[in-house]
């Protein structure tokens, strides 16, 4: 840890289970699931340069990202409560000089820091667009969940902006939307180059896609293996246990299931 952390009421300090990494918390707001664990695993980073991560959150992706590149990564979150707590976890962490977050609308980020300098943009955007589901929920929920301040042309439009000429995008979504995320990326000429369906058990139908994409690339797209989350005794497979807590724990829990 790198500072002392003080927590505003109702917040907590989690366990990142992975490089001695913390995160601060809390159930009043949107807390990271594993959509944005598997994201910062699947996005394709350089060993060093500029990352760039939209709907940021409490920063979870930039804090796990920074365990796999020595770039500099920028985060963007739009509320400032969440970024508030982003800003703190990447204080406790000592990574001030790795991590930058900005609180404000990605729409507008380009003019800000402008276009084509980052060389990767990671995003975790909300699923469902305005006007569907749960309309009484929480406004911190309602906002990490619903496409409230920003459609998915919007997000997909401000990942083209700021994305370098060969840079990639990386996304994680719903399969129910796929047909609509891969249009909207060609449509902003960002060519679909790796996928990857992730499934709750091998009978079941993907509840998530990991999706990236090149700026101004050619066609060809790669379909990778799908991610099985849970074996048949709904226990984490080896490959989530390695995402979570390392290549130790993963061999381990192989010995126990005699694999």
């Amino acid at each position: 840890m790198g500072k002392d952390v003080v927590l505003a009421e109702g917040e907590r300090l989690d366990d990142l289970l992975t490089h001695q990494l913390h995160i601060i918390q809390s159930r009043e707001v949107f807390s990271f699931s594993m959509d944005a664990v598997l994201l910062a695993r699947f996005a394709a980073v350089p060993p060093r340069g500029r990352i760039l991560d939209l709907c940021s959150g409490n920063g979870v992706i930039p804090l796990l990202l920074t365990t796999r590149t020595k770039a500099v990564i920028d985060a963007v979150e739009i509320q400032p409560r969440l970024a508030d707590m982003a800003r703190r976890s990447v204080a406790a962490n000592g990574l001030e000089e790795r991590i930058k977050v900005y609180e404000g609308d990605l729409r507008d980020f380009h003019k800000q820091r402008g276009h084509g300098i980052y060389d990767v943009v990671t995003v975790n955007p909300p699923y469902m667009p305005a006007g569907t589901g749960d309309q009484n929920e929480n406004e911190h929920f309602a906002m990490a969940r619903h496409e409230r301040k920003g459609t998915l042309d919007d997000i997909v439009a401000a990942c083209a902006r700021l994305v370098r000429t060969g840079g990639r995008v990386a996304m994680v979504h719903r399969p129910a939307r796929l047909a609509e995320i891969m249009e909207t990326m060609r449509k902003w000429k960002l060519e679909p180059k790796r996928m990857r369906f992730v499934h709750p058990s091998a009978e079941s139908e993907a509840n998530m896609v990991l999706i990236e994409a090149v700026r101004d690339a050619k066609p060809e797209l790669r379909m990778l293996p799908p991610l099985i989350v849970y074996n048949e005794q709904r226990q984490y497979n080896e490959e989530l246990m390695r995402i979570y807590y390392g290549e130790q724990a993963a061999s381990a829990a192989a010995k126990e299931t005699g694999k």
